[in-house]
């Protein structure tokens, strides 16, 4: 069991994170297919691949992070990358899945789900993040 503060109160929590274009670039040509599993499901590394596939790998990133941070969790705390999953659905919008040690701990902090936007401009991705917590009939 990964140790987890309880909410307090029912409340949203945010998290942001921008990511460098060129980071995910430069990691790929030093590290290749190692860099991109261990950070990327299958699944995100299928969609994002084309010709704007650094740009859509660093937009997850940036979501990656921001996911960690709406749910704040601790520095010392081991969430591996993969089992946050950012796709689109038929909209184009994207979707957090958390799986694993991710949704282990948003279970405990009492989160239910977690919504994210995303975007890209000059070379850089942002993210948002929300996390919606479990309303008190859910928890009952």
């Amino acid at each position: 069991m990964i140790p987890a503060p309880m909410m307090a109160d029912a409340r949203l929590s945010v998290g942001c994170d921008v990511h460098s274009v060129a980071n995910v670039i430069q990691s790929i040509e030093v590290f290749g297919d190692r860099y991109l599993e261990r950070v990327f499901t299958a699944a995100e590394r299928a969609e994002c691949a084309g010709r704007a596939r650094a740009e859509r790998l660093a937009g997850r990133f940036a979501a990656k992070e921001a996911v960690l941070k709406a749910l704040r969790v601790p520095a010392d705390v081991a969430v591996p990358w993969p089992t946050i999953e950012v796709l689109a659905d038929s909209t184009g919008a994207p979707v957090v899945t958390l799986t694993g040690r991710a949704a282990e701990y948003a279970t405990q902090v009492g989160v239910e789900r977690v919504e994210v936007s995303l975007s890209h401009d000059d070379g850089v991705a942002l993210a948002f993040a929300i996390a919606i917590p479990r309303t008190q009939e859910q928890a009952a």
